[in-house]
């Protein structure tokens, strides 16, 4: 029960926070070590993404990501980030932007532990990715390793 309380307070405080808000900027992160790459099960929605979140009134893109790395992975970045691209989420009401940054110098500190938010951050091979894997995050990854440039949208 406290589950899906915890899930539906999630999803309202997303609808609510569309409302409220003009243009919505976020960052993600693909944090790849080697041959893998660092991925998260969130509560609110199926399957696995590139950890990140919102950028908060004040905070600077990178502010921003090391935060959200930090909270949902439990990662420390040891090198700069590199801004790939960024991205318009096409979903309605179209207001959302989303910058992707690789880290490729990083390190996982004590085991992140599961909370209402996230529900698992595991490293995969990149040849063989959960197959319920987000399509927005196969198709970055597929960016990102091919050298092809960022896309337009998410």
């Amino acid at each position: 029960m406290l589950k899906l309380h915890h899930r539906l307070s999630q999803r309202a405080y997303l609808a609510w926070s569309r409302i409220g808000r003009g243009m919505t900027l976020g960052v993600r992160a693909m944090l790849i070590d080697g041959d893998r790459i660092l991925l998260v099960k969130h509560s609110y929605v199926p399957g696995w993404y590139l950890p990140g979140g919102g950028v908060e009134a004040g905070e600077s893109l990178g502010e921003a990501l090391v935060r959200e790395i930090r909270e949902e992975t439990g990662v420390e970045l040891l090198g700069p980030p590199e801004l790939f691209g960024i991205y318009r989420h096409p979903a309605p009401p179209r207001r959302d932007h989303i910058a992707l940054y690789v880290c490729r110098e990083w390190r996982r500190g004590a085991e992140k532990i599961a909370n209402y938010e996230i529900l698992a951050a595991e490293l995969f091979p990149l040849t063989q990715l959960p197959a319920d894997a987000a399509p927005s995050t196969i198709a970055r990854l597929r960016e990102v390793l091919s050298g092809d440039p960022p896309g337009t949208d998410w």
